[in-house]
């Protein structure tokens, strides 16, 4: 695979496209029943408060990128932070999981939706059969030509945000613009953890944003325009999601959203024009996840092998030809293959919330411990974006303990490997380094 950096090859217009193009579809289809089903009536509201909560974690990225713009993006924030430490690379590597586990989630989306095009009973069977084809599919374009990429990414970043907005409205109309989920709950301590889970889901759908600070200086004047790409993306995001999740809410009441959360969006077009509308938005719905994994591997492949260049990874080639990121994109799509095959949407997106929040709140201390005076951060800002963090984080694990404790254990023993095995490989190199060098001397 080519090297597509390119240094101030972005304008701001474009990065902002780039953002949203990575948040805008495949989140929303995947999440909105998801939200719905721990927030209820008020899972506008939680996309909004995610909006906000997005908008203080994004103020880390923005500083750092601001003074330090490059192409290493989080992975260059935690070496920055922490130097090169079992931290780092630990929480390097939660980000990369957090955007695997997106693809799985995208790709099992992909397969809700494409299911309800026959009249069959939902198979998570053939959910999943149709999940692995996209990722495998999405790995023979990736290990084409860029350029493939680049032209599926600009085309169908028009037909899915524009089809996005045209089904809200359209949905909207046909309930006459009043929203049907209007039922206001009691503000006690379960509705207030429910609706925090669902806020915690809900930020799902924004850390595409992530995806522009990984562009680093292929930006233009990065010192100003990343900050600038960030916010105008998760503004543009926030304004779709609203629109998106009133038009569900008008047109399903709670039980039915939750009754079709894996692809409520479709069964929110049925009420307004019928199985035409339905037909619409799970094209919309194929489209968008598919565009948004293609980019997705391609941006995860290409993480992984900075972070074997900064050794913080290790790497076999197994005996595959090509470059470093050729054999990442291999990695990349089997473990998602993995998790699309054997988990569900609700789990899977489950573990990327809970492994995006950890990471963000160690990015953010990072930045707190040791950088804020470097990057001229203020403090206060960067300890609301970790108490959001932790009141979202803490909420989504007591509702989910409560619910699925499996997912908790799964995600608990799995972060302790990550954490363990950095500590190993890292204390590995470490030791034949020292070993090499007192050889040297000797």
């Amino acid at each position: 695979m080519k090297n597509t950096y390119e240094k101030a090859s972005l304008s701001l217009a474009g990065t902002v496209a780039m953002g949203t193009g990575v948040m805008i579809g495949a989140g929303i289809f995947a999440l909105t029943g998801q939200v719905a089903e721990f927030a209820g009536p008020l899972f506008p509201l939680a996309f909004l408060l995610a909006a906000v909560i997005s908008g203080f974690s994004a103020y880390s990225y923005i500083k750092v990128s601001r003074k330090y713009p490059s192409a290493g993006g989080i992975a260059m924030i935690l070496h920055k932070s922490y130097g090169a430490t079992t931290v780092t690379g630990a929480a390097a590597l939660l980000m990369a999981l957090s955007m695997i586990i997106n693809e799985s989630l995208v790709a099992r989306t992909f397969g809700a939706y494409t299911m309800q095009l026959f009249d069959v009973q939902n198979s998570s069977v053939l959910v999943a059969l149709l999940a692995v084809g996209l990722i495998i599919f999405a790995f023979l374009v990736n290990i084409a030509k860029n350029s493939v990429i680049s032209s599926i990414s600009t085309v169908t970043a028009v037909l899915k945000i524009g089809g996005i907005i045209l089904f809200a409205i359209i949905a909207l109309w046909g309930a006459g613009f009043t929203f049907t989920s209007n039922k206001v709950m009691a503000a006690d301590q379960d509705t207030i953890a429910n609706f925090l889970a669902g806020v915690a889901l809900a930020i799902l759908a924004y850390k595409g944003f992530t995806t522009i600070t990984n562009s680093g200086d292929e930006v233009k004047d990065p010192e100003k325009n990343v900050g600038r790409a960030i916010m105008i993306s998760l503004f543009i995001c926030l304004i779709i999601y609203m629109l998106v999740s009133y038009a569900v809410g008008a047109s399903l009441s709670i039980p039915e959203i939750v009754k079709a959360k894996d692809y409520s969006l479709a069964e929110a077009a049925r009420p307004t024009i019928g199985q035409y509308g339905v037909w619409f938005t799970i094209a919309l719905a194929m489209i968008a996840t598919a565009s948004g994994l293609l980019a997705s591997v391609f941006a995860v492949s290409r993480m992984l092998a900075m972070l074997t260049e900064m050794k913080l990874i290790p790497h076999r080639h197994f005996g595959m030809p090509g470059s470093v990121q050729k054999h990442t994109v291999v990695y990349t799509v089997v473990l998602a293959s993995i998790l699309a095959a054997f988990f569900d949407l609700s789990r899977i997106a489950s573990l990327g919330a809970i492994f995006y929040l950890v990471m963000d709140i160690i990015i953010h201390w990072g930045v707190y411990r040791n950088l804020r005076y470097d990057v001229d951060a203020n403090g206060f800002i960067l300890i609301c974006a970790m108490f959001l963090d932790t009141c979202v984080l803490t909420a989504f694990l007591f509702m989910k303990g409560s619910s699925d404790p499996t997912i908790i254990v799964i995600a608990v023993v799995s972060m302790a490997g990550v954490f363990a095995f950095e500590k190993f490989y890292l204390g590995h190199i470490r030791k034949n380094s020292e070993t090499s060098t007192e050889h040297n001397h000797s």
